[in-house]
């Protein structure tokens, strides 16, 4: 029964649209853009409303899926290795981040937990465009400590800053 009720919340799930306009699409980027100023890593967000009742009936599991996607979207494709993925799956009510290797041994994963447990909180609030802010704000911080950038460094934006409706 729990794989029918969930194929039924993935099949009757609200488009991503709905809870972010392109308005509030607009206020992210701009958010990516300004945290990247602070490091040398790269953040990437996508937002999912839901996966196909076939995935589902398979198995598929938000986490899995996020790996997919940081694959589909290239995060891993970074000179450093240091692109991280804020993957939102609606339908399972999922926040996952996947990050690259070049966090291996440096971010925990209670640090990666942390941010998805600080934008559940915001999520529940009925603030999903404060839940993502608050989360790429998070990861930037996070990143920074990691990968900072010097003052007046240049640094190349490898991957695209636009959120990824999926």
């Amino acid at each position: 029964m729990g794989r029918l009720k969930r194929i039924a919340r993935h099949v009757f799930a609200r488009p991503s649209q709905r809870l972010f306009p392109a308005e509030c699409l607009a206020r992210i980027t701009q958010t990516v853009v300004e945290c990247e100023r602070r490091h040398h890593g790269e953040i990437c967000f996508a937002v999912e409303a839901a996966l196909s009742p076939g995935a589902v009936w398979s198995g598929i599991d938000a986490r899995t899926r996020a790996h997919e996607v940081f694959s589909q979207l290239r995060v891993w494709d970074t000179a450093a290795n240091n692109g991280v993925l804020l993957y939102l799956l609606l339908a399972d009510h999922r926040i996952e981040i996947v990050a690259d290797r070049g966090y291996d041994g440096r971010v925990g994963d209670a640090q990666w937990r942390d941010v998805c447990a600080r934008m559940e909180a915001r999520m529940r609030a009925g603030e999903p465009e404060e839940a993502v802010l608050a989360g790429i704000r998070a990861l930037s911080d996070l990143v920074a400590v990691h990968y900072p950038r010097e003052a007046g460094a240049a640094d190349a934006n490898e991957l695209p800053d636009d959120p990824h409706l999926l």
